[in-house]
């Protein structure tokens, strides 16, 4: 018997011993994310809860999700210079700070502000001889770009977030590989996360016929990646120097509406020609160059040829991530709201706003400015969902009003101010995309090309229903709790 007591005894000394060990490293832990990461206050108090009501768990996750103690050692990447750009970079922004750039229309004379924040914080030139074809369906966007990959001369450069080994992606690589064979250069380059189910031997073909293919901040082993919660969102194609795309568009065959659970995808994406597909072009060198230490790409004139004018729309090309200082997307949303005088369209799969952008179109609201906004009836993150519903309900009590589409799954990242100026790319509006993950999105400043999408969105409001004050008021205490526990975690999804 006193064996037993003695044995319980040493149980539970050592017991209190790893409770204490763990109480100890939990304090450790919560002390680097308050005084070393100096995160904002919100996502700091969702990890000290993570961290202190499950503590072993709580760690792995912020390890995985939380941490970027090593951000800027994992970010600092050697050349930064927006390559086959810089001559027009550095003429713009000696005008800009004497004052005496040009703009060549109206439109972006009034929005002369957002234009100078770009170029001056984000390297985004200004460019004003493009045209721009708008896609919101996947079908006639593969088609589109399947064929410009077969007109290709000298090079193709590939870049999505999702490649799926598929239909439509096996399709996709087939058609590089048949141009890599005929001596067209090919890179492709792809999300270690997105692409998850990828594997090598997908590219068995393209590799064959020397095309190039690499991954960007791809696991360290098999199943662990620490880096994982920085990923690169990022959506572009540019063919021979002279075309590029840019919006949301994955490559799967779900994009093109054949996945049941998903029904039809309702997406936007872009075509651009004319010299913004130089910084489109720069982009994606400097991703690339970031994920290879081997084929490192190098100015050329080929990349960067002569641009033809090709049309009269005026936009930029604005990129973020975690290795930036500035939230330069969100900035650039903020600031066309703040803008706006009538009207603000916004569509978006995930809406989950951080204090500044929410206020913003609180404000909007209040002053008179008619807010719209379209999200899914449907989830493919249920967190995200739920949580997205949540701040839907603050917007609808300022006056906003909401369409939720039933006509499959809307992901399009969208905003529209006055008919007047537009944001199309891969930026969700919710704290990842603002905060962890690298995005490109087009500042269009053309009357005619906001108008086309804000008639995309009126067609949109046919096949989606409005979700009323009155509605969202009596929902279920089920989906109130689902909300809450969502919105709780929201900093940190």
């Amino acid at each position: 018997m006193r064996k037993e007591k003695d044995m319980r005894g040493s149980h539970m000394d050592i017991a209190s011993i790893l409770i204490g060990v763990i109480f100890f490293l939990n304090t450790v832990f919560a002390i680097v994310v308050i005084f070393r990461e100096r995160r904002d206050a919100t996502s700091s108090w969702a990890w000290l809860l993570v961290l202190f009501f499950i503590p072993l768990l709580g760690f792995l996750l912020y390890l995985l999700f939380g941490q970027n103690l090593s951000r800027y050692r994992m970010f600092q990447w050697e050349d930064r210079k927006k390559l086959g750009i810089e001559k027009l970079l550095a003429t713009q922004l000696e005008e800009i700070r004497q004052n005496t750039f040009v703009f060549k229309n109206e439109t972006a004379q009034k929005y002369k502000q957002l234009i100078n924040m770009h170029v001056i914080n984000n390297d985004a030139v200004l460019t004003d001889d493009n045209a721009v074809e708008i896609f919101t369906d996947g079908k006639e966007k593969f088609d589109c770009l399947l064929h410009d990959i077969e007109q290709a001369k000298h090079h193709i450069h590939l870049q999505y977030y999702i490649l799926k080994n598929d239909e439509l992606g096996k399709r996709l690589v087939s058609a590089l590989a048949r141009k890599a064979e005929q001596g067209v250069k090919v890179r492709v380059l792809y999300d270690d996360l997105g692409s998850r189910s990828l594997r090598p031997k997908f590219f068995k073909e393209l590799r064959k016929a020397e095309g190039e293919v690499e991954v960007f901040f791809p696991s360290k082993l098999r199943l662990i990646n620490l880096r994982l919660n920085y990923r690169n969102h990022r959506k572009l194609v540019i063919i021979d120097g002279n075309i590029g795309y840019v919006g949301g568009f994955n490559v799967g065959d779900e994009y093109l509406g054949l996945d049941p659970s998903f029904g039809y995808w309702r997406d936007t994406h872009l075509k651009i020609q004319g010299t913004a597909v130089h910084a489109i072009q720069a982009r994606f060198i400097l991703d690339w160059n970031q994920a290879t230490e081997k084929r490192v790409i190098s100015y050329s004139p080929e990349l960067f040829p002569e641009p033809q004018k090709a049309g009269e729309t005026s936009l930029q090309i604005v990129t973020s991530g975690p290795d930036s200082e500035w939230e330069q997307i969100k900035n650039g949303y903020m600031k066309m709201i703040s803008s706006a005088k009538e009207s603000i369209y916004i569509q978006t799969p995930y809406f989950i706003p951080d204090a500044s952008i929410l206020d913003a179109l609180k404000i909007a609201c209040l002053s008179g400015v008619e807010v719209k906004l379209m999200i899914p009836d449907k989830p493919d993150h249920p967190f995200v969902y739920w949580a997205t519903l949540s701040y839907v309900g603050e917007l609808l009590k300022s006056g906003a009003k909401i369409y939720i589409y039933e006509n499959g799954f809307i992901h399009a990242k969208m905003i529209v101010v006055d008919h007047e100026i537009a944001s199309v790319g891969t930026a969700n509006i919710d704290m990842r995309s603002f905060k962890l993950n690298f995005e490109v999105n087009a500042f269009v400043y053309d009357v005619e090309i906001a108008t086309k999408l804000y008639q995309e969105f009126i067609h949109d409001m046919e096949k989606s229903k409005e979700l009323t004050l009155e509605a969202y008021v009596q929902r279920s205490k089920r989906i109130r709790v689902k909300e809450s526990i969502s919105r709780l975690l929201s900093p940190i999804l």
